[in-house]
């Protein structure tokens, strides 16, 4: 594991590298929610899980997250942190793929920098939000469609971000090559009613979904 810290214009944020040796050839940047940072069990559970399939990770936090404020800054500044940790990995690693993977928020900011240029080789979605709670006449959909590579969506069946259900399916329909993967009965965070489990060990076991798309996908 290294500890790399990478200057930006609003404000210089850490990347924590997890380099594995004989990888499959692939870099997964990993980003975190809006309400959390890329040490929370879940990212980490997650990211731990993908070095035991063999691909090599990215974690990072935004720039808020680096300043200590709780709230997201201008969504230009998360894209431009995203631009910047692939700009490292393609640096590091010339040869490897790179895919851009994010909780919530993280993911919708990968969406929103590749529908604006920035090139990856495919998009994972641990929770996408639609739109707020209880808001879905506030979709975050008018970007999708402009996504070339391909994109996977784990989602949970109650997720509030993504009910009506039937919203979310028109919004995978629009885009150029989406899947879903659906956990049955689970929240925003994949907890699921009547199952205690900890962040960590619910993070490490969406790893297998975003690996075997990885794989599937480079092998297209």
């Amino acid at each position: 594991m290294v500890e790399i810290l990478v200057p930006l214009p609003a404000g210089d944020v850490t990347i924590t590298a997890d380099w594995v040796d004989g990888d499959n050839g692939a870099i997964i940047a990993v980003a975190h929610g809006a309400g959390t940072g890329k040490d929370h069990p879940f990212l980490t559970g997650f990211a731990d899980a993908l070095n035991d399939e063999g691909f090599s990770t990215l974690r990072f936090n935004f720039p808020y997250v680096e300043q200590g404020r709780r709230m997201p800054g201008p969504a230009a500044h998360a894209v431009a942190t995203w631009r910047s940790v692939v700009e490292f990995a393609r640096i590091r690693e010339p040869a490897a793929t790179v895919w851009a993977a994010g909780k919530s928020y993280g993911g919708r900011m990968a969406s929103m920098a590749v529908a604006d240029g920035l090139v990856v080789d495919g998009l994972a979605y641990l929770g996408y939000p639609l739109h707020p709670p209880g808001r879905p006449d506030r979709p975050r959909v008018e970007h999708l469609p402009l996504i070339a590579v391909p994109q996977l969506f784990v989602e949970g069946t109650t997720d509030p971000f993504i009910q009506p259900l039937s919203q979310f399916e028109e919004a995978l329909a629009s885009c150029q090559d989406a899947r879903v993967e659906w956990i049955e009965g689970a929240g925003h965070t994949f907890e699921v009613k009547g199952r205690r489990r900890p962040a960590a060990e619910i993070g490490a076991s969406l790893a297998p979904l975003v690996a075997d798309f990885v794989r599937g996908a480079a092998d297209r």
